[in-house]
């Protein structure tokens, strides 16, 4: 596997237990136990996977996912697997909306976190159909599977792994009515909770990246009370 985990985390004793863990799975794990020497390592060896503390000591876990999504070329896609002890919905959501790839509360379970690790580099390495052409064009929208890229007239817009998932299984059923529950069906993510909103927090920011006005979306459309669907014709 010999997959590169980079986890930031103040709590040495958590960090180490973890890394034992992982690092018995096949993974090899970084630890940095603040926030800048966290991006440092970052920038220095990119990481297939950033486990990211929401509460560190010199920085706020929130401000460092935005700094990743900031950061030039593929680093900006790494994904990012945010931790917190906090139990508010909304904390979920605003890291979700910070460009988290997932998110799980402490305490956990080392194997849930082992299981969400496991789904998000997943859901990043899965190729392309195979039997279909690699970009999928929609106007100025360009989807390119294989290199995981999408652009707007040839601009490239900014999402995460996770995201990008998302945005192809809409697309390679466009024109379809699809439920929340048969989107994360399509990109084999784990099963929605009860009243999860999440994928609609990843839509939105969907919306930001692809839409000329993601207050009056063209390419995503909401169908109220079933799910999304993506249109056909859209310029």
């Amino acid at each position: 596997m010999n997959q590169q985990l980079l986890m930031i985390e103040d709590d040495a004793r958590l960090a180490s237990m973890v890394s034992a863990y992982l690092g018995q799975s096949g993974y090899q794990v970084s630890l940095a136990g603040d926030a800048q020497s966290g991006l440092s390592q970052l920038q220095a060896t990119p990481a297939d996977l950033v486990i990211l503390d929401l509460m560190l000591p010199d920085m706020d876990g929130l401000e460092v996912c935005r700094r990743i999504r900031a950061l030039p070329g593929n680093l900006a896609r790494t994904p990012v697997l945010m931790l917190t002890a906090k139990g508010d919905p909304m904390d979920r959501i605003i890291g979700l909306e910070m460009g988290a790839d997932d998110y799980l509360p402490k305490p956990f379970e080392p194997r849930e976190l082992l299981a969400r690790i496991r789904a998000v580099l997943r859901r990043q390495g899965e190729g392309a159909n195979p039997q279909a052409s690699t970009v999928l064009r929609f106007g100025a929208l360009e989807i390119d599977r294989d290199a995981r890229l999408v652009s707007v007239s040839g601009q490239t817009c900014d999402l995460t792994s996770y995201q990008f998932d998302l945005l192809v299984a809409l697309a390679e059923r466009a024109g379809r009515v699809l439920s929340r529950d048969q989107i994360m069906e399509a990109v084999r993510g784990r099963e929605l909770e009860a009243f999860d909103r999440s994928i609609d927090v990843h839509m939105g920011r969907i919306r930001a990246a692809i839409e000329v006005d993601a207050k009056s979306p063209k390419r995503i459309l909401t169908v109220r009370g079933v799910g999304y669907v993506f249109a056909r014709q859209q310029d």
